[in-house]
């Protein structure tokens, strides 16, 4: 996004959790600041120094430590690529429980500090859920060795989950254990035009009810999401015809253990959904073949992409009812306007698309260059939207650099002082990834 850059003279690329220890101690003692560093795809400047720290890449511990095809338990280094275990448990018939569009780049542990949480979150529920252990390198060199393959333990605090969504200012994740769940034998999609907005929420219940077990993914797209998506040929699922009395769009994914099954709940779904005497939709198109599922797919996963290509983007994942996704959005766009900044100035485009089932709605603003007037309409008006819903500034992306002055917006006084007193007892010199998530005051 090119809004943050640090001013790094050193890269440290560890191949061991000893020699993250041997770094971590050394920059301990000389008070140096260190920047924990995955695959750089994060989008609120968290991988990126503040100053002049050590950037600590883990991008050379990227091997699998263990495999139980039984319990489906792996036991991998931070650094390996998400892409890369999903492949390796590929052949053992179990995936990944998070499925992220920059999956191909992001790793393991960054995923964990940041406590990804991805498209299929529904399904497979959240990191605080699918992982069982981590490794972790403390400020001072001190090697954490939490990293059981135990489901069930109840002994006494959890301190893993203290480590995961703490975006590296409490330690260096090293090695993570996490349970992949097994493959599903059957996967199709849909993609459904909607006349209204005020039909999700319906749609969702109604296909919650039908699909039951097997539903996997339930994707917003607004129409000027979708309508940038094929514009910059991230896939074209309907026709000009069959779009044009859309409003949005939703892409539902199915994870089942039978196809014949699978197939005859969608098509239920579909007669029912087209022949209702007040249809919820226009239109759907269920994909007929692999290559038109990754069709469907790629028009929500290339959202993203459109809008890098359209401009420099404002982007916040925040979490707030379903029910206000649309009032956001165009709460926001009427924002601007009022401004003076849409369309015949420098904002191009407003949009939301996101994850229906768990209340995440990414909103983006488009514009020709990163102003000054743009981001001050912005904020603090979208944390304060926010706030209203008593949603969070963050829904899936983290604090970073980028929302640390924003926090209070989610995080009451009482929480945020808390945190800080974590912090305090974990890196009481303040080197561990200095300048993120928290205040530096």
């Amino acid at each position: 996004m090119g809004r943050f850059r640090g001013r790094s003279t050193t890269v440290l690329k560890p191949k061991s959790t000893h020699q993250v220890s041997q770094i971590m101690k050394w920059c301990y003692d000389k008070r140096i600041g260190v920047v924990p560093q995955g695959g750089n795809t994060g989008l609120v400047g968290g991988s990126v120094p503040i100053k002049d720290e050590v950037v600590l890449s883990l991008s050379n511990m990227n091997n699998v430590r263990s495999f139980d095809p039984v319990s489906g338990i792996l036991v991998a280094d931070a650094g390996c690529i998400l892409q890369s275990l999903t492949d390796y448990v590929a052949p053992y018939n179990h995936i990944m429980p998070i499925d992220l569009g920059a999956k191909g780049s992001c790793q393991i542990g960054g995923n964990v500090a940041t406590n990804a949480g991805g498209l299929r979150l529904l399904r497979y529920g959240s990191l605080h859920g699918t992982v069982l252990g981590l490794e972790v390198v403390l400020p001072d060199g001190t090697i954490l060795d939490q990293l059981t393959t135990l489901r069930k333990d109840n002994t006494g605090y959890d301190l893993k989950q203290l480590f995961i969504g703490a975006e590296g200012t409490l330690g260096v994740i090293t090695g993570v254990s996490i349970l992949t769940p097994p493959a599903p034998q059957a996967s199709n999609n849909v993609i459904l035009a909607l006349p209204s907005f005020n039909n999700v929420l319906p749609l969702y219940q109604t296909v919650k009810r039908r699909l039951s077990e097997i539903l996997s993914a339930f994707e917003f797209i607004d129409r000027a999401s979708y309508d940038l998506a094929v514009k910059h040929g991230q896939g074209r699922a309907l026709s000009d015809d069959e779009v044009a009395g859309a409003e949005c769009f939703v892409l539902i994914e199915t994870s089942g253990g039978r196809r014949e099954h699978d197939e005859e709940k969608l098509s239920d779904l579909l007669e029912n959904l087209l022949e209702a005497d007040e249809p919820l939709v226009n239109t759907g198109v269920l994909a007929q073949s692999p290559a038109q599922f990754s069709s469907l797919w790629a028009l929500r996963e290339g959202v993203p992409e459109a809008v890098s290509k359209e401009g420099k983007a404002y982007k916040y994942d925040i979490s707030v009812p379903l029910s206000s996704f649309k009032d956001v959005v165009d709460g926001t766009r009427e924002h601007l306007r009022t401004k003076g900044l849409l369309h015949d100035k420098a904002v191009k485009h407003v949009l939301g698309y996101g994850h229906v089932g768990d209340g995440n709605l990414h909103l983006n603003i488009v514009a020709d260059a990163y102003l000054s007037e743009i981001q001050d309409a912005l904020e603090p008006y979208i944390y304060e939207v926010v706030a209203s819903h008593r949603g969070s500034v963050s829904a899936e992306h983290g604090i970073g650099a980028m929302k640390t002055h924003a926090l209070h917006y989610s995080k009451s006084q009482v929480s945020i002082a808390l945190m800080k007193k974590i912090k305090e007892i974990f890196d009481p010199r303040g080197i561990m990834n200095p300048g993120k998530v928290l205040d530096n005051d």
